[in-house]
């Protein structure tokens, strides 16, 4: 019997925008060879490395957002935002500046089912794209990791070929924005916890 492969911690963003269709999230397509999630459409984001233990953030992190980052989890909240910002910078070439915690909101987190070739515990932050340092539409830096780099209504994301978890994302997201518009701060976090072979769900 093969065993699972360990659980790795990871960190996503999810790059927000408002426009004149109504708010859209950034998204990429995976390679067909990737071994995780192969052609899916996916947010920027990837697992937490080395560097992200060792890179100071630009403030210190709010208590709230240190709080939920910390609830059972192993990993520190400093590397989870670096990671972040850092995923998000080398996937699309787009900057968010100096690493502040303030920037993010903590928005979802899962854990990849079992069963699956690799797994991770994904930490999706929210951020906006106000906060962009640069062209929201200058993806020439990327490392070519999310090819088809486009900014899409919440609607249409949704019609792409993405993981069920990013279906379950969007329409949290969506839900939000239209009660509390495209400024929103999350008053909660959605857990989709699969850690074990009994799938739990709640709110952090």
């Amino acid at each position: 019997m093969v065993s699972d492969p360990p659980i790795r911690d990871a960190a996503s963003i999810i790059l927000l925008r408002d426009s004149t269709k109504g708010a859209q999230v950034l998204m990429g397509q995976r390679g067909a060879s990737a071994a995780f999630m192969p052609q899916k459409f996916v947010f920027p984001g990837g697992a937490v490395d080395a560097v992200d233990h060792d890179t100071p953030l630009a403030h210190a992190i709010p208590d709230a957002l240190a709080a939920r980052l910390s609830h059972d989890s192993a990993c520190s909240p400093e590397a989870l935002i670096n990671a972040a910002f850092r995923e998000l910078h080398e996937e699309t070439g787009l900057s968010l500046g100096p690493h502040d915690p303030r920037r993010v909101d903590f928005f979802f987190r899962a854990v990849t089912p079992t069963g699956r070739p690799r797994r991770f515990d994904a930490r999706f932050f929210l951020a906006r794209a106000d906060d962009l340092r640069g062209v929201a539409q200058d993806f020439t830096k990327g490392d070519g990791e999310l090819s088809h780099l486009t900014w899409l209504d919440l609607a249409e994301a949704q019609r792409l070929d993405i993981p069920f978890i990013t279906h379950v994302i969007l329409a949290e997201l969506s839900q939000a924005v239209a009660r509390h518009g495209y400024g929103f701060r999350p008053e909660a976090v959605a857990f989709f916890d699969n850690r074990t072979d009994i799938s739990r769900f709640y709110w952090l």
